[in-house]
């Protein structure tokens, strides 16, 4: 008998997700296999304030949860999943008062669980790099959740304050060797002028703008962010959270790769353009992307 199986009906199962905007994205498919599944139980999800947008309005969640162990264990769960396997997670796992405890095998500690599920590999029956998608919901498949393909991420916000067909362009990333030239990303926004797509660029809360300006130039809240990036035709961008919300909404997306795989980080579920510069992001030319771009113009004009 599975976990799953042993859980009685509506039974309050707490994930754990404390971050990062990407990975908090890309759980949304295991959140949605779990729901449908088991659409009895309450699922509770204790992440970061600064993340929480990301699931707000995702109908597979009953409670959102700080990221304390008081706040855990007051949900009362009879299953704790610790997705993110960190020492602050390890301890919310621990404190959780949940009859089940688990989390992956290969997480740096792994006393607080009474159930160590096994790499995704091994799960899924594959012998090839799995996609972190894939490797989050290898975790509910290993719960009971039967195998089946992984769907795209899901994100929920209001209307675009934006009209007309757009492009969200985001030139920024967690470091600098995945952060391409601004210069380049300005020449590719004069580039999609010429097809008539008004190109935006995101900006964060504490990004330098200065390059950009000669552009629209959007900086707003995390539930704006995913209103924009709902109806953009396409996105444009380095390695980080912004590219995995712009594919969990459908959009056409080319991303830059430097050191990091896209076959665990790229854009999942949504046609997309991949370009990997392992000698360094800072080397990928313009006449790359721009290529890239093309290709993906002959899909979306071939289903226009």
């Amino acid at each position: 008998m599975t976990v799953l199986e042993q859980l009685p009906e509506g039974s309050r199962v707490v994930i754990i997700r404390l971050r990062s905007l990407g990975d908090c994205v890309l759980t949304t498919p295991a959140l949605a296999l779990l729901k449908q599944f088991r659409p009895d139980l309450l699922l509770g999800v204790s992440v970061e304030d600064r993340f929480r947008g990301v699931f707000d309005g995702n109908g597979a969640i009953s409670a959102m949860l700080g990221p304390t162990w008081q706040a855990v264990r007051a949900w009362k769960p009879t299953l704790c999943l610790n997705l993110h396997g960190g020492t602050r997670s390890q301890w919310l796992t621990a404190l959780s008062g949940a009859k089940f405890r688990a989390g992956f095998a290969s997480h740096s500690m792994t006393l607080a669980y009474n159930l160590r599920i096994p790499r995704a590999q091994r799960i899924l029956g594959v012998h090839r790099t799995v996609h972190t998608a894939e490797h989050l919901a290898s975790a509910v498949f290993a719960l009971g959740v039967p195998l089946r393909d992984v769907p795209r991420a899901a994100l929920f916000c209001g209307e675009s304050p934006l009209s007309g067909k757009y492009a969200i362009l985001h030139p920024f990333a967690s470091a600098p060797d995945k952060q391409w030239p601004a210069e380049r990303f300005c020449e590719v926004a004069r580039y999609l002028q010429l097809w008539n797509i008004k190109p935006v660029f995101l900006i964060g809360p504490s990004d330098d703008a200065a390059p950009f300006l000669a552009h629209q130039v959007f900086r707003g809240s995390l539930e704006e962010v995913k209103q924009i990036l709902s109806k953009a035709c396409l996105f444009v961008g380095n390695d980080s959270g912004p590219a995995h919300m712009a594919a969990a909404f459908g959009a056409s997306t080319v991303v830059l790769f430097g050191n990091s795989n896209p076959a665990i980080w790229g854009p999942w579920r949504t046609e997309s353009e991949v370009v990997v510069a392992p000698d360094g992001i800072h080397n990928v030319s313009v006449s790359r992307v721009i290529a890239a771009l093309e290709r993906l113009r002959i899909f979306q004009e071939a289903h226009a």
